[in-house]
């Protein structure tokens, strides 16, 4: 019998493994990104003319889909863990096969790797080299220790001046947590907050459809998209298709416009690292380890589960600080 309570109805197999995935409340991120590798595993068994049903294939296919993955297209660890995770998901959940060499698929493991950090002279030539909505986006991420689709996905409920924190809601792993408000963003945010209400008041001027909210209280509260609350705190400019509801809707802004924004401040500033938008997180944490905050409260302050996590940035301490002398530098004091 099939391990899960929801039964796909949908005939055709990339329809039911929609279904079991949002019946089981996966980010829209994970659907698109299983549904592409379970295609790509069965188009690639299929190369020669031969299209076979993922029911009838086994342990032998998944095992060469993934050496190929390695060996071929020297795909990453995360992009392999990834895609072993979708097709561990559609035996498992879409069509119920237990078999035991599904637990026998080993998954390659992930090098731990220093993560890149700016200083606060590089963080403050980022800034200056940004500007407009990006800026304050980049401040906020930095300011907060957020990660990116937590930050756009602030509402303006989640932002309390009074308590000076903002509540993060369904971050990573569907937790929730407090963060500071950093000071110095309360002009910059009230402003930010007006733009969103004027966007907010067209909207409902025009008889728009309500942002989206989560799960089934759109069912419950017909209009809770609608009101000033629920509202996004960073709307886009324009309306777009909700890609499951496909109901035209003000969504928030897109990841890539940040992303793109870094880049051009980096090349503008002279920063020869790599950055990213994580890269401001990155920053957050080894900047507050560095000033003496508690290594546990930088832990809640991340979302991490395990403090084990949070001691990566220990290390970077350690390469940044330089405090060891090289011993190069003594023999060249010894030096007439």
């Amino acid at each position: 019998m099939k391990p899960v309570s929801y039964i796909a109805q949908s005939p055709r197999l990339l329809d039911q493994l929609r279904e079991v995935l949002r019946y089981k409340h996966y980010s829209l991120r994970t659907e698109e990104a299983y549904v592409y590798w379970v295609k790509f595993f069965v188009r690639w068994h299929g190369r020669n003319g031969q299209v076979r049903h993922p029911r009838d294939m086994g342990a032998a296919e998944v095992q060469q889909f993934l050496s190929m993955l390695a060996t071929q297209r020297n795909v990453s660890v995360s992009t392999h863990n990834q895609a072993l995770s979708a097709l561990l998901f559609l035996y498992r959940e879409v069509l119920g096969v237990q078999l035991p060499w599904l637990d026998e698929v080993q998954r390659p493991t992930r090098p731990r790797r220093i993560p890149s950090v700016l200083t606060t002279a590089e963080v403050a030539a980022l800034f200056g080299a940004m500007t407009g909505v990006e800026l304050l986006l980049a401040k906020l991420l930095y300011g907060t220790g957020l990660r990116l689709n937590e930050g756009l996905r602030l509402r303006v409920k989640d932002v309390d001046f009074d308590r000076r924190v903002l509540v993060v809601r369904e971050g990573k792993g569907g937790k929730d947590r407090v963060v500071m408000l950093p000071h110095t963003l309360h002009v910059a945010l009230t402003a930010q907050m007006a733009q969103a209400r004027a966007l907010w008041e067209h909207d409902r001027q025009q008889h728009q459809p309500g942002v989206e909210v989560p799960d089934a209280l759109a069912i419950k509260y017909p209009d809770l998209g609608q009101r000033w609350g629920w509202f996004w705190l960073f709307p886009a400019p324009r309306l777009s298709i909700d890609p499951r509801s496909r109901i035209e809707r003000r969504h928030h802004l897109y990841e890539e416009r940040l992303q793109r924004a870094i880049k051009l401040a980096c090349a503008a500033a002279q920063i020869h690292k790599p950055v990213s938008v994580h890269t401001l997180r990155h920053s957050f944490a080894t900047h507050l380890l560095q000033a003496g905050t508690d290594i546990r409260t930088v832990q809640e302050l991340l979302g991490h589960s395990d403090v084990s996590t949070t001691m990566i940035y220990t290390h970077v301490l350690k390469v940044a600080a330089g405090g060891t002398a090289s011993p190069l530098d003594a023999l060249a004091s010894l030096s007439p």
